[in-house]
Parts: structure tokens; C-alpha cells; sequence
């Protein structure tokens, strides 16, 4: 017995030792910011209550009792592990991550504290003369009426009201922005690179749950972050809306001093130089970690940005200005009477309006935060021009534009011998935007088919095309349509992705934001999941010199010289200087930079009428290639590059056909390229394409069609043109092309010239069939398709039943993807309604 009690003794002196050593971390610099010192002081003030009775009876003789041990034992342990939280705490760190570790840490410990005060009331204790029953209970009083904190609840709740496709109150996301002191655009965008990072440590030892949870931490995260910049555009004093690309994604200001990042990404020197210095060694935007901190001066859109600003009277700020508006005092009195004004922030519940078409509409509708969000609540992911996503790029997930799921380096329109069979290039890929090789020289590893499920777009545009600037060997090679990757469709059954067109021209189309949590959800977790890939480059012995690190001089005088040559009328010095710049522009970001900064595009443009098919197949090439950069996609598109493309398109060798749509399928992520293209002309031809191509060109024009069927008024020409029956064709599994063809087909029904093309032109029983037998997406699009089919013609209503659609629409309906549980289940309900209905008729 007095054995035990001496344990016991031991037990007790090892637990004050660690409470005294709890209590002096007051002192440390660790505690002193919130939400660190609100959670030390209630775990602290609970160790104030419990220290002077264990002081009390440290010396005592106490019956030994094994409960009383244990919960010693369990208190001690989460005193310790409480006190490595505060000691690991650096700004650093991820605040959400953190409360949903200490708040749950903070509960136990409370427990465990009136647990050991229990044990010892009820205990016969040889007590001190001042340590009474009455004494403990009354601690234990005090214990109890120390208040939980709610802030992991209100992130719960939020982060469930996004899995179930609802919208997070807008009270739970300023509960969650005041406690975390997640006010400003910086702090919002720091803290999903620290998740992105814990996320990485939970893959790495394969905690695969906590590694989901906190993936759906990064999308509420980057649901907080476009809101934010939702208000700031609304709140903007210009007369013209500023364009998105135009401003910083860590001030969200107009930029005067546009630099390039490794990533690819521009931002306002200032701010990505004040981001570096904190020790961030990740792009802001795509999360991924830079390969070299040097800072490239973007002069094509500094040029641009003048121009607009002098076009529209607009004058340029000051940056350092600009900087107190993005600390978290001064947006934070901002963002929250934005976030309270009942004009911009009405309660969600009674929320579901379209995403606006530009930021007068934002201002006319006055409400930014609500017209974030599509119809049926899902997030929008174009909105910002800072998207931190998650993954996200993806982000969240993760997607390239408004169509297909890019990700360079793990997608392909071919088969990996079809690519490794042709070697030379054609990618679009280094940023996540397609990495389309006509020539491919890196193999897909498993497929594209299956890659592209598998990387979710969570940034915008900018992010997906530059993301992976540097991973040359690992994306430079891929493909540009095995981006299909994960469209959506909405309860319209209008399919679409990341990237979202404006109201006005798909006004029902929207990501799925459940798959964006399901998945880890973006392109950032994709690069932190294979840290021993980034950004190692394979390129190719003629260009072995050229270092990321090194001096631009060298490779400026080279492509000058190239330029030089393009503009001669010696054919041979062309085809030389094209072959060239096409191969330049294949490997890395700073030379795509380089090549438009020299005044190459609207040579190459000019080439792609060349009769030289050598030079024409290089031209093309390498305009491909060159839009892997978002800036040089409007620049591509300013050069008039759409009508050469189509030309080439229509009489083109197979190379330079594939190529050509690839291109238009790359400038079509801009959404006013969408509408260019698809009143040039393009359609046809890529129609044509799909019908008559080769394998790789039909999934490049098929992909095109995809994005450009976004737009709704290109629907009515996509049908026109006749590409229904070449799609319908294309969902014979053994084409390979099932989930990209049905894709189109359910943006198409949602119009009446595609629903009346589908239903006469023998889509209904395939659509049926892969709602049996297709994959997880394409299960989800063909229902949407077969709702709009049947919600619209009672003849094709029948047609669909005739074809024994209901067996696999239930089976869809109880373990499908969300939205299509959701579809499968309005199309069920609808039979139903459809069968009453008959039944009181008759």
C-alpha cells in the first residue's frame, strides 16, 4: 500500500512540474497573439485552480487508488501535449488547424482536471486542515463554469454547410474571421499555404482522414479568401472596372510594378517581395514552392496595364500606400462592414443567385458575396484574381478555365505509346493548363483518363496556366484533353468547371464543390504530395545552359536574333528560327516570358499561312506552347491569331490540325476568347475535327468544343454544325473518349436544338448506358443530360424509360457522387410525378 502511495506521490510531483512549466509560458513570445493567448489563458486558468489543491496534499499519505493514477497519468499527458502546441506556435502556423487541435485539447483537459478533483473528493485522503471537500467541490465549480470556446464548432458548421452544398452564414464566417484574425487578404492567403503544408505531413505518415478534413479546411478557407476579394472588387471607386488580371493577388490593387514569380505568376513587386521576406518560400496564388526567389519584371502586362490606364483615365497607385490597406487592422474594419451591411451580405439561407457577368453587375446587384455563388450555392471559382485553392489549383481543387481539368505531367489526350511515339512537343502544360505535346517527349504514367480524375483546379485562370512554370520534365510533357477533368454539371444539367463563364452566358453553369472537397481538391496538394518531383528540370541537351537561376541576358539575345530571323524572306531561315522557338518555348516559364517580350508572337501569328507546312507546323506549335502563360494568351488573341488558327485548322497537316485546336482550346480560357472564337468560325472545323480527325485530334477539338460550349450562345452553333452525331459516336467505350463526349452532350441539353439533336440522333440509349456503366463523372453528366431530355419532351421522357433507365438511375441515386445522387433523384421524383399524374387523369 505505501508502495502505491508513493507512486502516487511521484505521480503528483511530475504533474505540478509540468503545470509550473505550463504556467511560465505567459512569458513566451509564442502566446501573445491571437487566437494562441485567448486558449493559454483558459487551459491556464484551470491549472490556477488545480495547482494549489495538488500543492496541498503533494505530501500527504493517500490511499493509493489505480482510477486516481490513471487520470493523473491522462491529465499530465495533456498538459504536456497542450504545451507543445504553444511551444510549436509560430505566425507561421495554421490557425484553423490549431483551433481544431486546442480547442479539442481544451476540452479534454477541463474533463480530465474534474475527473482527478472527483477521484480525490471521494477518496478517504489523510487531508491538509485546509483542504476540504467543500474546497474541491468548490474548485471543481469554478472549472465547470469556465466557458468552452465555439470557434471549432462555427468552422464545422461551415465546413458541413459547404459539403452539403449549402452556404456558410455569413455570421459563422465573420465569428471565424474575428477569432482567427483571418481579416485581410495576406493573412487568408498564408493560411492555406500552412494547411497546404499540414495536409502534406497528415499524406506523408497516410492519415488519409485527417488529411481529408483538412483539405475541407482549405476550402472553407478559400471560400473566405473569394469573398474577400469579392467585396474588394465591389467596393472598388473606379468608374471601369478594373480587369482581374490587372491587379495583385496579395493586395488586390491595381499593379505599377508587375514582377514574375518561379510559378509563373505575376504580382506587384512590393507585396510579393514583403511575402518572400516573411520567409514564404510558395506562390501565394498556386501554393506550389518556387524554385528561385528572382523576381522577373512582367513588362507585357505592365505595358498592358498602362495602356488600360490611359485608355480609361485610370490612375496608377502607390504601392506603398496600398500596403497599410492590406494590413489586417485596415481591411478588417472593411471586410466587416461589408460582411454586415445587409446590402452586400443578405443571409444565405435565401440565397441562390448566378454568378454576375462583370463588376457593374456586382455593384447593380449589390451583393458581391452572394453572386459568388451559383444557383444552386455551389462556389465559383473565377471570381478572384488571388485564389489561394486549394487545391487547391485546384487551390480545391484545382480545373484549366472553364472547361477541362489540366494537370501538365499527369494528363493526356493519347495513350502513353502514342506519346512516347512522338517525341518533340507541343505542350501547354506547365502551369496546369494543358501540357499538349504533339509530339510528347515525357510518357503519361497512368493514363489520362484516369489522371484526370484525380487533380482538382482551385486557382483561377492565371494560377492553372502558370502554376508549374518549373516542373519542366514532369509537365512539359503531357497533354492538353485529358483535361476533361472534372466538370459538373449543374440543376440545369449544364456542365462546367473550375474557371466559370459569367451569368449572361451560362447562367446555370457551376463547379461542384462537394468534388472539390472529396478529393483534396487542388493542384497545390497534387505538388506538395510529390515534393521530390518539383520542379526538376529534364530539358534537352541544346538547352542544358539555360538555367532558371541564371542571367536572362543570354536567352534575350538569342530569341531577338530568332525574331530577326522569323522576319526574313528566306524560307529556310524561318523554318530554322520557328523550329527553334518552338522547341525554346516547350521547357520552361522564363522563356515563354522572353520569347513575348521580344515580339515573336505576331510573327508566328503571321506564319501560320505559310506554305512551308514545316513552318506552319512549328508556328502553331509554338504559339501553343507560348499560351501556357496566361499573359500571353492575350497577347496571342490581340495579334488576331484566331482567324490563322482556324485556317490552319481547315487545311492544316494532322499535326498542325491537332495543334491548332489545342491552341484554341488554351485561348478559349479566356472567357471574351470564347466568344471571338466561336464567332470566327472556329466551330465548324472543330467539329469537322472531331469527326474525321485522328485519335489525338479529335480529343483536342472535342476538349475546344467543351470550353467554347460554356458560352451559351456557341451551343446553338456546336449543334449546327453537326457535332451531336460525331459525339454520340464517341461513347463507344473503345474510342476512349466517353466521359469527354458526354460532357459536351450535357452542356448541349440545355438547349432545345441539343436536346431535339440528342434525343432523334441515338443519344438517349448511350446516355442510359453510361449512367449503368460509365465512370463516376461521366455517370454524373449522362443524368444530367437524361434530366434535361425528359424534364423537356415527354416523348424523349418515354424513350429514356423504354431503354430500361430506372434500374441504374436508383442504384446512381444511392451511392452516385452528390450531384449525381441529386440528379438521379429529380429524375426519379419526376417518373413518379409523371405516373400520379397519368393515374388522376385517367
Amino acid at each position: 500500500m505505501l508502495e502505491k502511495g508513493v507512486m502516487e506521490i511521484s505521480l503528483l510531483k511530475d504533474l505540478l512540474n509540468n503545470l509550473s512549466q505550463f504556467n511560465n509560458l505567459s512569458s513566451s513570445d509564442n502566446i501573445k497573439s491571437e487566437p494562441v493567448q485567448k486558449y493559454y489563458r483558459k487551459i491556464n486558468e484551470i491549472v490556477k485552480l488545480l495547482k494549489p489543491i495538488l500543492d496541498l496534499i503533494v505530501d500527504s499519505q493517500i490511499a493509493s487508488d489505480e482510477q486516481l493514477n490513471n487520470a493523473l497519468k491522462m491529465l499530465d499527458e495533456l498538459i504536456n501535449e497542450s504545451r507543445e502546441l504553444f511551444d510549436s506556435w509560430h505566425p507561421m502556423t495554421s490557425k484553423v488547424y490549431f483551433v481544431n487541435q486546442i480547442e479539442s485539447q481544451l476540452a479534454t483537459t477541463r474533463a480530465s482536471c474534474l475527473e482527478v478533483l472527483g477521484r480525490l473528493n471521494a477518496l478517504e485522503l489523510y487531508m491538509p486542515a485546509d483542504l476540504t471537500s467543500a474546497s474541491i467541490e468548490l474548485c471543481m465549480q469554478k472549472i465547470q463554469g469556465i466557458g468552452y470556446e465555439q470557434t471549432l464548432n462555427v468552422i464545422k458548421d461551415a465546413i458541413r454547410d459547404l459539403l452539403e452544398n449549402s452556404l456558410p452564414s455569413s455570421e459563422n464566417l465573420v465569428k471565424i474571421a474575428d477569432a482567427l484574425s483571418l481579416k485581410s487578404n495576406q493573412e487568408l492567403l498564408m493560411e492555406a499555404v500552412a494547411l497546404e503544408k499540414v495536409k502534406l505531413q497528415a499524406e506523408l505518415v497516410e492519415k488519409d482522414g485527417e488529411a481529408e478534413h483538412i483539405g475541407n479546411m482549405i476550402a472553407l478557407v478559400t471560400h473566405m479568401h473569394d469573398l474577400l476579394v469579392k467585396i474588394k472588387q465591389s467596393q472598388s471607386n473606379a468608374a471601369v472596372p478594373i480587369p482581374a488580371d490587372f491587379c495583385c493577388p496579395i493586395s488586390l490593387e491595381l499593379m505599377t510594378d508587375p514582377v514574375i514569380v518561379a510559378s509563373g505568376q505575376t504580382y506587384e513587386r512590393l507585396f510579393i517581395r514583403k511575402w518572400l521576406d516573411l520567409g514564404l518560400t510558395v506562390c501565394p496564388k498556386t501554393r506550389q514552392s518556387l524554385a528561385h526567389t528572382n523576381l522577373i519584371p512582367n513588362y507585357t502586362v505592365k505595358a498592358l496595364i498602362a495602356n488600360w490606364c490611359e485608355s480609361n483615365n485610370v490612375k496608377l497607385p502607390d504601392p506603398v500606400k496600398s500596403v497599410s490597406l492590406n494590413q489586417p487592422a485596415a481591411l478588417l474594419a472593411r471586410t466587416e462592414s461589408s460582411l454586415r451591411d445587409s446590402n452586400v451580405l443578405p443571409p444565405y439561407a435565401s440565397t441562390r443567385t448566378s454568378y454576375p457577368r462583370s463588376p457593374e453587375s456586382i455593384r447593380s446587384t449589390g451583393s458581391p458575396y452572394k453572386s459568388l455563388f451559383s444557383s444552386n450555392g455551389a462556389l465559383r471559382e473565377r471570381a478572384s484574381p488571388s485564389h489561394p485553392r486549394s487545391a487547391s489549383d485546384g487551390n480545391v481543387s484545382s480545373r484549366i478555365g472553364n472547361g477541362f481539368e489540366l494537370d501538365a505531367g499527369r494528363t493526356s489526350l493519347g495513350s502513353s505509346g502514342e506519346r512516347e511515339t512522338n517525341s518533340e512537343d507541343r505542350n501547354i502544360g506547365s502551369g496546369g493548363h494543358t501540357s499538349m505535346s504533339s509530339r510528347m517527349e515525357f510518357s503519361d504514367v497512368n493514363g489520362a483518363d484516369e489522371q484526370f480524375k484525380s487533380h482538382s483546379r482551385s486557382a483561377s485562370v492565371s494560377s492553372t496556366v502558370s502554376d508549374r512554370g518549373y516542373r519542366e520534365g514532369a509537365n512539359e510533357g503531357s497533354r492538353v484533353s485529358s483535361d476533361l477533368a472534372r466538370y459538373s454539371s449543374d440543376a440545369s444539367g449544364e456542365v462546367m468547371s473550375g474557371s466559370l463563364a459569367p451569368a449572361s452566358t451560362a447562367p446555370h453553369a457551376e463547379p461542384e464543390l462537394t468534388s472539390r472537397f472529396a478529393e483534396a481538391r487542388s493542384r497545390s496538394q497534387t505538388i506538395w504530395r510529390r515534393p521530390t518531383e518539383r520542379f526538376s528540370p529534364r530539358m534537352t541537351s541544346s538547352l542544358s545552359t539555360i538555367d532558371t537561376r541564371a542571367d536572362l541576358t543570354g536567352l534575350e539575345t538569342q530569341v531577338r536574333a530568332l525574331v530577326e530571323d522569323l522576319k526574313s524572306t528566306s524560307v529556310d531561315l524561318q523554318r530554322a528560327a520557328t523550329s527553334e522557338l518552338r522547341l525554346l518555348a516547350k521547357h520552361n516559364m522564363d522563356n515563354r516570358i522572353v520569347i513575348a517580350n521580344c515580339g515573336a508572337i505576331s510573327l508566328l501569328v503571321g506564319l501560320l499561312r505559310s506554305v512551308d507546312s514545316k513552318i506552319q507546323e512549328d508556328a502553331v506549335t509554338a504559339l501553343l506552347n507560348l499560351s501556357i502563360n496566361d499573359n500571353n494568351k492575350s497577347a496571342i488573341a490581340n495579334a488576331d491569331a484566331i482567324g490563322p488558327l482556324i485556317y490552319v485548322l481547315e487545311t492544316g497537316s494532322a499535326e498542325a490540325k491537332e495543334n491548332s485546336a489545342a491552341t484554341l482550346f488554351s485561348l478559349s480560357v479566356v472567357e471574351e476568347n470564347k466568344i471571338r472564337i466561336g464567332q470566327s468560325g472556329a466551330i465548324r472545323p472543330l467539329v469537322e475535327l472531331v469527326g474525321n480527325g485522328t485519335p489525338r485530334g479529335k480529343k483536342d477539338a472535342a476538349t475546344a468544343l467543351f470550353n467554347l460550349s460554356i458560352f451559351h450562345e456557341n451551343k446553338a452553333r456546336i449543334v449546327q454544325a453537326g457535332a451531336v452525331k460525331y459525339l454520340v459516336e464517341l461513347m463507344d467505350p473503345a474510342a476512349g473518349m466517353v466521359d469527354k463526349a458526354v460532357a459536351v452532350l450535357a452542356n448541349l441539353a440545355t438547349i432545345p436544338e441539343g436536346r431535339s439533336a440528342i434525343g432523334l440522333g441515338g443519344g438517349i440509349p448511350v446516355l442510359v448506358e453510361v449512367v449503368e456503366l460509365g465512370s463516376a463523372r461521366g455517370k454524373e453528366n449522362a443524368a444530367a443530360a437524361l434530366l434535361q431530355l425528359c424534364t423537356n419532351s415527354s416523348r424523349f421522357c418515354s424513350m429514356v424509360l423504354q431503354e430500361g433507365a430506372v434500374p441504374p438511375l436508383v442504384a446512381l441515386s444511392q451511392s452516385g457522387t452528390p450531384r449525381a445522387k441529386e440528379k438521379a433523384q429529380a429524375l426519379l421524383s419526376y417518373f413518379r410525378n409523371q405516373r400520379h399524374g397519368n393515374a388522376g387523369r385517367g
